[in-house]
């Protein structure tokens, strides 16, 4: 993936790693335009950080196709990045859990395989396409909390992976980014200082693009570990523990 003048649109990128990577990406020459269901927050991101917005929920096909239509007709977008998710705690003994897990599907895995869907004829057509998916270290190993979200993000994962193969014999680049624990408000809660600096987390992956335009996993240091567990036979209590994201 080319890191300048490219059209990229983000589904969700009003808060954390989402609006911090489109900032970096436009300051990079890039015309990024990010989503989301405010349109009060995406005027004031608009004003304070001149990143166009264009307002979309991931969990209504209508406003995928409504945004599409709209985005489309302004820009040749090249980069697609489905980041619009939530991270929310589960009690899976008591049976309220279920609306927020069905949320968390709905959003998280649904709306990005909507957007994907909605997207592909498009870039398709495009010189040097690139979908940009997003998973977690925890879809390597799960943190108890938060079962429904862990399972959602090695969906996206495993997706992916056959996303690429399927797409293999085209011009489109697929791209996983796999984030650890960084320091945003995900959760709704103040981030606790052990997880990697949000600065920091953007300012590596991009690194990584730049020195590896044909990556096909965006993996910094702190989320290796993660990421290789399994093959380890680390004890996913053992590592967990330290990962909300």
């Amino acid at each position: 993936m080319k890191t300048t003048g490219n059209t990229i649109f983000m589904t969700g990128g009003t808060s954390g790693i989402g609006l911090e990577l489109a900032r970096r990406f436009r300051d990079l020459g890039n015309t990024v335009i990010i989503s989301g269901r405010r349109k009060d927050l995406l005027d004031q991101l608009a004003a304070e950080d001149h990143l166009e917005g264009v307002v979309l929920d991931v969990a209504d096909p209508a406003s995928i196709a409504a945004a599409f239509a709209d985005v489309t007709a302004r820009h040749d977008v090249k980069v697609l990045i489905t980041m619009a998710g939530i991270m929310r705690p589960e009690n899976l003994q008591d049976p309220a859990h279920l609306a927020t897990s069905e949320a968390t599907i709905d959003i998280n895995l649904l709306g990005t395989i909507r957007s994907i869907t909605t997207f592909l004829p498009y870039l398709q057509q495009q010189s040097d396409p690139t979908i940009i998916t997003v998973s977690s270290g925890l879809a390597f190993v799960p943190l108890a909390l938060t079962p429904t979200y862990n399972a959602t993000k090695a969906a996206i994962h495993s997706y992916t992976q056959s996303l690429r193969l399927q797409l293999a014999d085209t011009a489109v680049q697929v791209i996983e980014l796999v984030p650890p624990a960084v320091q945003t408000e995900l959760m709704g809660s103040t981030p606790d200082p052990s997880w990697m600096p949000l600065d920091e987390y953007v300012d590596e992956s991009i690194a990584i693009l730049q020195q590896n335009p044909d990556v096909e996993e965006i993996l910094v240091d702190r989320v290796h570990f993660l990421r290789a567990a399994e093959r380890e036979n680390r004890h996913p209590e053992a590592v967990a523990a330290v990962n909300s994201h």
